[in-house]
């Protein structure tokens, strides 16, 4: 993982609300992370994993 360049999600807010940071860089890999703890645990899905994950968020597939 130090290799990976985190940047914080387009949908991330200036409130402190929901905070995702994903990592570039890691051949084959996404690292996710919540960016109010850039030291704590990163979840780790495929790529080929989160090309439809994200597709689904975009399209409101998914809710909370």
């Amino acid at each position: 993982m130090s290799a990976a360049c985190w940047r914080t999600s387009s949908y991330t807010n200036s409130d402190g609300g929901t905070c995702v940071e994903v990592a570039d860089g890691v051949t084959g890999l996404v690292p996710v992370r919540d960016s109010k703890r850039a030291d704590g645990p990163a979840v780790i899905v495929t790529a080929a994993a989160w090309v439809p994950f994200v597709r689904a968020l975009k399209a409101g597939e998914l809710s909370g």
